[in-house]
Order: C-alpha cells, then structure tokens, then sequence
C-alpha cells in the first residue's frame, strides 16, 4: 500500500479507493447490461401493477370502460360490505388455526426426521413428496378423499361405528378440512426446520449432558433457542401465505368466477378468494384493487408487530459475539 508523507507529520497510507472508483468502464458497462431485463421485469410486471393498483383503487373500474375516479368511495364500501366482512372472519379462522398447526406439526415431523436410524432419508423423501403436487391436483385429490360416503377418510370411520363428518360440506367443518389439506403439504417447511436442528453444534448437547440435563432440559435450552430465528422466519411466512389463501378453496368450492357462494354459509370465502371474484366475475377491479391494498396493509402491519416481538423471544448466535 502505498503511503504520503509531509515534513513534520507522521507517516499515514494512502487512502483505499473507493468500490466505484475500482470498477473499470466496461466492468459498469456490462454490469448494468446484466441487470436490465431483471429491472424492466420488476417495473413493468411488479411495481408497475402495484402502483396501478392503488390508483384504481380510488377509480370505478371494470375493464371494458375507461376509470371513472370516485375517491373514497371503494373503501367505504368495504365496511357495508356483508360479504367482505364474512371473508375477514373465514380467513382469520384459518390464519388461526392454520399457523399455530403447521408451526407445531412441521417442527415436530423435523425432530423425528433428524433422528439417525435405518432408512431415514426414505421417511424424508416419503414427508417431502406431497409438497411437489400441484395445488389443484392435491385439490382434487382430497375432494375424493373427503367424500361423506365412499371417501378413504370417512368409510374406515363408518365401518367401526364411529363419527363421519362432512368434512367439505358442513360449514362447521370447512376450515378444519381446508387446514388438513394445507397440512399435508407441509415438506418445504419441515425441510427447512431439518436443516436447522441438524445445524446445531453437537458440543452444546454434550456439554448439557454433562451438566445432567435430560431430553426434555436439552430441548427448551438449546435446541428451541438455537432454532428460534427459523422459527420466526416460519411464522412471517405461514402468516402471510395463510392471508393469501386462494387456490384450494376455489378448485374445492368454486366452479366459477362468478359462482354465488363458496361452499355452504360462505363457509370457504376466503378474502382472496373474494378480491378475486369482485375483479374477475363482476368485474369491479376497482373496489377489488381497494381490497387488494387494504390485505397489504394488514399484513404490513403484522408483520412488522411480528418484527417488533423477535427482540423478546429470537435468538441470533451473532448476538453474543
């Protein structure tokens, strides 16, 4: 490294060259040639929809005539809007039933799954596989399965005497089917909590077995904690897929965009499942892109109360260093 010096000083380095100032003409050049098309694809096919969006959602649109701006008007509709409110009660039903569910289930299939036995990566493959089925193929796949008379589910129930629900035709038993469902294609996040327990240093056990701890003690301590970032990036994602829901519930009880109901009592109108229909069956693109903006807003917001409560409960090993 070179150094300046000036009588009468001490000997200092030269300033290190900054990033910019390290790049050659032609390393920017190509640089910038390599990222338009990701650029053009995010204005025009991400944040160009965006910010349309939020302007029709103060407009009165329906595809085939020009907007029509009315203001506040769309969001004023939203709270006398009987339909909008009973999908806010379906999907926070599912959101409570399903997040806590598959959270517990996943973490629990990983802590079998990280188990050193005979033929593990067999019961790995075997736990992975449904989550590469396709959404409407799993869809009609448990719609057979499911049925109230000769669905695999409800006849090994008949035939020892026991309770057969209607599972996707009781309004009381929909969400509880539809979070079944998604339950099944839980792979993804079970992989993802493998890979972490799997992550932890053996020497935190071995120490804590010297100390006496148990099973359980070696759980709370060091396993839970060690493990607690992946669970809270588990819980941002299932909170906002679980928000989204969408694809299930439209192959399982809407035939078509403009179907009057979806399933008994509304029992499976799910908020996406509605923004859909108002912008594609009625073609109200305008109040729909007001439903859209007001599901980004609740999902910001939890998402940043979810950011705000790690500091209590997430543990991050760079913390200690």
């Amino acid at each position: 490294m070179q150094t300046t010096a000036v009588p009468g000083t001490a000997v200092r380095p030269a300033p290190k060259p900054r990033f910019w100032q390290r790049l050659s003409f032609e390393e920017t050049f190509w640089g910038w040639i390599f990222i338009i098309p990701a650029l053009l694809g995010f204005l025009f096919f991400h944040l160009g929809p965006v910010v349309a969006s939020l302007a029709l959602s103060f407009t009165s649109y329906d595809i085939i005539s020009a907007p029509r701006w009315i203001g506040l008007a769309n969001y004023q509709k939203l709270v006398t809007d009987d339909l909008w409110i009973r999908s806010i009660e379906v999907t926070l039903r599912y959101v409570a039933l399903f997040v806590p569910s598959a959270l517990i289930a996943s973490y629990a299939i990983a802590m079998l799954m990280a188990r050193n036995i005979r033929g593990i990566n067999i019961y790995r493959t075997m736990w992975y596989l449904p989550s590469v089925v396709p959404v409407v193929a799993s869809a009609v796949i448990w719609r057979w399965a499911l049925h109230p008379e000769f669905g695999p589910v409800n006849y090994p129930l008949k035939v020892m005497g026991l309770p057969s629900p209607r599972w996707l035709t009781d309004p009381n038993w929909i969400i509880p089917s539809l979070v079944f469902i998604s339950l099944w294609g839980l792979g993804n996040t079970v992989l993802i909590f493998l890979a972490a327990i799997k992550g932890v240093s053996p020497s935190l056990y071995e120490a804590a077995e010297v100390d006496g701890a148990g099973p359980w003690a070696k759980f709370r301590n060091i396993t839970l904690p060690m493990t607690s970032s992946i669970i809270f990036f588990q819980l941002i994602i299932n909170v906002i897929g679980s928000f989204q829901v969408f694809g299930v519930a439209y192959v399982l009880f809407v035939t078509q965009p403009s179907a009057s109901s979806a399933g008994p009592n509304n029992a499976a109108l799910f908020y996406v499942l509605y923004m859909f229909r108002n912008a594609f069956g009625y073609f109200r693109n305008g109040y729909a892109s007001a439903m859209a903006w007001v599901l980004f807003v609740v999902i910001m917001l939890l998402t940043w109360l979810l950011f705000y409560s790690q500091r209590k409960w997430v543990y991050y090993e760079t913390e200690g260093k």
